[in-house]
């Protein structure tokens, strides 16, 4: 007899399915899933959708466990950024570097001349 793993998790069985504590879960994973509600009251997940969250979790936080040096040469090299969210950092075009400075000085002096 072959064992099947269920298409849908329940929620009280998420957290443990990618390894977390359900308050964790509840902040961190649950807003990014559809629920899928079973009967009256309860809710599951489909466990493909967890697996998508876990994988786009180790692309954006993940790094090989070796010497602490090293992790800190993957840190700085190797990291990605989650693909659906927004990153910050600083610009590397010079020409974008000066537009934004010319827009600062327009809103400079359009508050000067408010004043």
């Amino acid at each position: 007899m072959t064992n099947l793993l269920p298409r849908l998790v329940r929620l009280r069985d998420a957290p443990t399915y990618v390894g977390m504590d359900r308050h964790r879960f509840n902040d961190e994973v649950r807003p990014k899933l559809i629920e899928i509600p079973i009967g009256t009251q309860g809710v599951a997940f489909d466990r493909l959708d967890l697996d998508a969250w876990v994988d786009d979790y180790k692309l954006c936080s993940g790094r090989p466990a070796v010497a602490r040096r090293s992790m800190e040469q993957w840190d700085e090299k190797n990291r990605r950024v989650f693909s659906k969210e927004g990153s910050t950092g600083t610009s590397i075009k010079r020409s974008l570097d000066v537009e934004f400075e010319k827009a600062l000085a327009r809103v400079a002096l359009k508050k000067q001349k408010n004043i």
